[in-house]
């Protein structure tokens, strides 16, 4: 007897069967339509349509723990009961189909103990390599399925713009099922990628925060950078989502996304804070709050005091101590600050974040870069570095992002979905 992934990821809620009508999701009404207000995903509608994009199609699916119906089951579970789908392969992310993989790491090959379907790693992979794995893996479509956290460096985005051109490559189709931006997606932030900075933590010219969903992203890749070179491609909207709704306004469950992304606060926080990644500052991992707290062996009350002198909208920079049980500064006392968002229409995480930057390496002396420059990689150019490095504030900084981020929010315009 072979445990449900629903056990393995310890979430609430009976199964219940798939049922010929592939009806998913909790509080349903006779008639079958989920209850008002709550936010139907692309997957939900794709069931409802009886899979009628995905007939006579051999199916592989690029998803992970967060690829569930609104019931709390996994959506290979789902597809795989039901007869009208051909899954014949899983591939997974990042962190891996199961999510237990650290950052920077993956699960590998392996099958899938409910299913007994195989599981592809697409970490570390792009172009003809992945393109070779979609074509030993038989399928023909490949649905995308993966709940995103909205910052350009959460390399979900970035597994989907490889396998959309790897797809093209071998010659097969791409589903995209739509998630909501868990942050909103009411605006754009933040600087642009340069492209001499690509990397799989931004592999073309998008915003830090993009303020878009992963099929408006599709979208956007396929008309502004693939072109010709990307493939056969379908993308199924969420309804009922409106632009600016925050997670827990969806009615949908939440499921970290990665080890380090345990709630959707850390979504909110996680475009600004995760700057400290390319720091000497402990950016929270290997705490219980990791992206809502930043510090160091060394960091003072001074800090906070600091960082609230600034008067960032919708934010307030309380003093905090903790000890990472792993990741930088494991097992030292550090000070920083902890962030506590009261507004969240009025918080801008990378302003935050780059506020948190200025004033760091105002009060303590022990402030310095990772010696790889990857704050280059977070930001997208040297830019913010070395103007931090000048002295400048938060206003020059971001003053020096903004035509870039006006021209990119007129592309962003052409490939949105929702109101």
């Amino acid at each position: 007897m072979t445990l449900s992934r629903r056990g393995l990821l310890g979430l609430a809620g009976t199964a219940g069967a798939a049922g010929a009508a592939g009806a998913v999701g909790a509080g349903r009404r006779p008639d079958g339509s989920p209850p008002p207000g709550r936010v139907r995903t692309g997957f939900e509608r794709l069931a409802a349509d009886g899979y009628a994009e995905l007939a006579g199609r051999r199916v592989g699916v690029v998803t992970n723990p967060t690829g569930i119906t609104a019931d709390a089951r996994h959506v290979v579970d789902v597809m795989h009961a039901d007869e009208r789908v051909d899954l014949v392969a899983v591939f997974g992310p990042e962190h891996g189909f199961r999510g237990t993989a650290q950052a920077g790491g993956s699960e590998g090959a392996g099958r899938d103990p409910a299913t007994g379907l195989p599981v592809y790693d697409t970490y570390d992979r792009s172009g003809q390599r992945l393109a070779d794995l979609f074509t030993a893996a038989g399928i023909d479509t490949l649905v995308f399925d993966v709940q995103d956290v909205g910052a350009r460096f959460y390399t979900y985005v970035w597994t989907l713009y490889d396998c959309m051109r790897a797809a093209a490559l071998a010659g097969k189709a791409v589903v995209v099922l739509d998630r909501p931006n868990p942050v909103g997606g009411l605006r754009a932030a933040g600087p642009v990628l340069q492209r001499p900075y690509a990397s799989f933590v931004g592999r073309e010219p998008i915003a830090l925060a993009h303020g878009m969903t992963v099929a408006e992203l599709a979208l956007l890749f396929h008309g502004e950078f693939l072109g010709s070179a990307g493939p056969r491609l379908r993308t199924v909207p969420m309804e009922g989502w409106r632009r600016g709704s925050f997670f827990g306004e969806t009615g949908l469950p939440w499921v970290p996304p990665s080890p380090n992304v345990p709630t959707p606060d850390t979504a909110l926080a996680y475009a600004g804070t995760c700057l400290f990644e390319g720091t000497t500052l402990s950016e929270g991992r290997g705490t219980t709050t990791p992206f809502e707290v930043v510090g160091a062996e060394g960091v003072d009350r001074r800090w906070a005091e600091v960082a609230n002198g600034l008067g960032l909208a919708g934010v307030w920079f309380r003093e905090a101590w903790f000890t990472p049980s792993f990741s930088k500064h494991a097992g030292k006392v550090c000070g920083g600050v902890r962030l506590i968002v009261h507004d969240r229409e009025a918080f801008d995480p990378v302003r935050a974040g780059i506020g948190l930057l200025v004033t760091a390496r105002r009060v303590w002396s022990g402030f310095g870069w990772r010696p790889d420059r990857w704050i280059d990689r977070l930001t997208g150019s040297d830019r913010v570095r070395t103007l931090v490095d000048a002295g400048a504030g938060v206003d020059e900084v971001a003053g020096d992002w903004a035509a870039g981020l006006a021209r990119f929010a007129a592309v962003r315009e052409r490939y949105l979905l929702y109101p």
